[in-house]
């Protein structure tokens, strides 16, 4: 199976509503590896790794978020893998 490697950013109130811890959460649960993390423009940016279809379960939760988000836009593009072996957030 091959590995792929996708880049996430998510606008709207994503920020100061546990959305990374969830995020991790997430793509724990789905087997996925990478990082997330706050941006200074108010956005949330992730580096997600693994199986298609998992990757696919993620943007589709990404596109929720927890229950105080407000997601506007999730913006996604394909990036070289990193070669991550976990799922963390950068602080």
């Amino acid at each position: 199976m091959d590995r792929l490697s996708v880049r996430v950013v998510v606008l709207g109130h994503v920020q100061g509503v546990w959305y990374r811890k969830h995020a991790r959460e997430t793509a724990v649960a789905l087997g996925l590896v990478g990082r997330v993390r706050n941006m200074p423009n108010g956005s949330v940016e992730a580096e997600v790794e693994g199986a298609e279809e998992r990757i696919q379960d993620f943007l589709a939760w990404c596109r929720i978020g927890p229950t105080r988000a407000r997601v506007d836009r999730v913006i996604t593009e394909s990036i070289p893998t990193r070669g991550y072996t976990s799922f963390e957030i950068d602080r």
